[in-house]
């Protein structure tokens, strides 16, 4: 045994779960732990979220009450730990949204005819040009602000800079060696799409999908802060953010917790995917 541990130690080292160092292993717990809250909040979570206690109201971070009390009694930490499935599941939504638009507009712009592609790339750069959060403003505007317009504000709104990712890694994946070989030999034009554009096109998005759920929720929170979000009593994370405006110089814990959680949230799912994406430029070397 000890004659293999010299052999062994560097390929342990070299492992890239390993050689990431702490950071990665902190964004994975911090994602482990909203993962928890998310499908599990009775385990984490010590009070009800909306358990009122009218006597303990706007009281500050204490032993009995770690993120502190709203202007209703109702404590915080409980309050965020239950909100993180709605959270979540609009940063997943959304991303969801936003990657399969994407692929859609992506695919016929790299894919289609001069005519057609030519439509789709305007389309995909005015839709670029406008702010990311003004346009999911202008959807919520027209459909009304509530969780599931949340989604599809968000997701359209971000699609248009993955299109133009899709559709970079299309054009140049036409022009690659192993594609030629493929026409060469004879392959249908769906199966050299199939087997070969298409999954050179998705490559990168694997990375950018643990990018996108966080910044999806970022943006998400953005527009409950200004009362164009999921409406209260729910403890969404923007919706909490929104609630907390009207005491932020009296009680500002409301509005600096939930913000500061959905920080770390955004921040360890964007270590895992620089970490994914570099695992998967390396694999490509």
């Amino acid at each position: 045994m000890t004659s293999l541990r010299p052999s062994v130690l560097p390929r342990v080292r070299s492992h890239p779960l390993v050689a990431a160092g702490p950071g990665l292993w902190t964004s994975i717990a911090v994602l482990a732990f909203f993962a928890i809250a998310a499908f599990a909040p009775g385990a984490l979570a010590s009070h009800g979220p909306t358990a009122l206690d009218l006597d303990h109201s706007l009281q500050g971070p204490s032993f009995s009450h770690w993120f502190g009390t709203d202007e209703s009694g109702r404590d915080l930490y409980s309050r965020i730990i239950y909100g993180t499935r709605e959270s979540l599941a609009i940063g997943v939504g959304a991303t969801a949204v936003s990657i399969s638009i994407a692929l859609l507009l992506g695919s016929i712009a790299g894919l289609a005819g001069r005519f057609v592609a030519g439509t789709v790339n305007r389309i995909i750069e005015v839709l670029f040009s406008f702010p990311t959060l003004l346009l999911a403003l202008l959807l919520v505007a027209v459909l009304g602000p509530s969780m599931i317009t949340q989604i599809v504000a968000v997701g359209v709104g971000t699609a248009p800079g993955y299109a133009r990712i899709i559709r970079g890694q299309i054009l140049s994946a036409k022009n690659s060696g192993y594609v030629e070989a493929a026409v060469a030999l004879g392959h249908s034009r769906w199966r050299i799409v199939r087997a070969h554009l298409v999954p050179n096109a998705v490559r990168p998005l694997v990375a950018i999908i643990a990018l996108s759920i966080g910044q999806s929720i970022v943006w998400a929170s953005s527009l409950a802060f200004i009362g164009l979000g999921v409406a209260p009593p729910s403890s969404e994370w923007g919706a909490l953010l929104d609630a907390g405006r009207t005491y932020v110089t009296q009680a500002g814990w409301l509005i600096i917790v939930p913000g500061l959680v959905i920080v770390a949230l955004a921040l360890a799912a964007t270590t895992l995917g620089k970490h994914i994406q570099n695992v998967l430029e390396k694999g490509e070397k």
